[in-house]
């Protein structure tokens, strides 16, 4: 079996692509460095001169040459890689007529538990959404505590310290007295709090118990990640924007979160996530996979979660039931409750429609950035 092309194809705000082979059987796989599309088209044309003519079943050598070809490296070039390594995972599995997992090691889980995000941004909204979730069988949301990131501009409210903080803390009461005990909050701070704030709110929460507290601030330092970490009792959950190995090996040395984040569509596929969730497992942390992006990322993450005994829980994009998304893909995703059910089929056991882009027609997410009250950026 051999190559014979890469397949570019945008839906919606996501870009996905098929590697075909001279057997007939193709792979599909999707790019992360969404607002960046367009970036990733270019590293995939570059990719596809390399490709062409290569065996698909060698997935680890393919992602070792086309990672060390790198004199540059960044988050469009492995999310270009990642999808790729998705697409590559997808044929083998079809070629040998099993799933993904079981190239992976076999099924550890039948079905994943999930978490929608909650886009509400009152406490009584966000409170009575996460009730509404509960009524249909979930058990844990994800919060936005730190408010609407599509708003350009933070109101003057957000520059004063106590209200700030007092604000993400009454959001957090509110939803514990609403839902009750059986019922988990995932506290998302998009990197938008300092850590003075992030210490304070944290104490101010812990009485609630959350699962965990997801990216207090940016993760560009793993020192200030595990000063955070060292002075709450809630676990701290980081590792979505990375994009190689080494960075999550950087956050288990220092203890800086108790679980992490890869996103296989960012990170470089399901071959380095496979090998950040065994380093976490000697490290006792659990994985979360991010996963704000299309159906081929979920299929992708729920091969990873079937085959990994230290995966927590899984992000469900809230648009796929939102944006009629399960018409994406011939079948939908099979939900119980507040799980998803691992997929038996070949491959990572999904196919998208056919004239998916007539269907969705492209709409890339654009750049953007925060402004505080005083005009300052920060981050969102």
């Amino acid at each position: 079996m051999r190559i014979t092309s890469l397949e570019i194809i945008p839906a919606s705000k996501y870009l996905f692509v098929k590697i075909h082979t001279d057997e007939g059987i193709w792979g599909t796989g999707e790019a992360g460095a969404w607002g960046y599309l367009d970036g990733c088209v270019g590293v995939l044309k570059k990719f596809e001169e390399y490709l062409v003519g290569k065996d698909p079943f060698r997935i680890e050598h393919h992602w070792q040459y086309l990672y060390r070809s790198m004199y540059f490296r960044g988050s469009i070039l492995m999310s270009a890689l990642s999808a790729v390594d998705i697409a590559l995972w997808d044929i083998k599995g079809k070629a040998l007529g099993v799933p993904v997992y079981e190239l992976l090691g076999g099924k550890c889980r039948d079905k994943v538990r999930s978490y929608e995000a909650v886009f509400k941004f009152t406490p009584e909204d966000i409170a009575q959404r996460c009730l509404e979730l509960k009524q249909k069988g979930w058990d844990a949301a994800r919060l936005m505590i730190t408010g609407d990131i599509r708003l350009r501009q933070a109101a003057r409210r957000s520059s004063v310290y106590n209200a700030k903080v007092s604000d993400y803390i009454a959001v957090v009461k509110k939803v514990r007295e609403t839902v009750g005990d059986d019922f988990d909050m995932i506290l998302e701070c998009h990197r938008s709090m300092d850590p003075m704030e992030a210490l304070a709110f944290a104490k101010g929460v812990e009485q609630y118990r959350p699962l965990f507290l997801e990216d207090p601030i940016g993760p560009d330092s793993p020192e200030a990640m595990a000063e955070i970490a060292s002075k709450t009792a809630i676990p701290v959950a980081t590792g979505e924007r990375f994009i190689n190995i080494q960075e999550f090996e950087t956050i288990f040395q220092k203890q800086a979160a108790r679980y992490v984040r890869p996103d296989v569509c960012a990170l470089g596929g399901l071959t380095p996530s496979k090998k950040v969730a065994a380093v976490a497992e000697a490290n006792y942390c659990k994985i979360v996979p991010h996963n704000p992006l299309g159906p081929v990322s979920t299929a992708a993450c729920l091969q990873l979660d079937a085959a990994i005994p230290n995966c927590a829980i899984q992000e469900f994009p809230s648009f796929y039931h939102q944006g009629n998304e399960a018409a994406m893909t011939k079948d939908a995703f099979e939900e119980d409750g507040g799980y998803i059910l691992i997929p038996d089929r070949p491959g990572i056991g999904i196919e998208l429609v056919e004239d998916i882009t007539e269907k969705f027609p492209p709409a890339p997410r654009s750049i953007s950035a925060q402004l505080a009250y005083d005009g300052s950026v920060y981050d969102v």
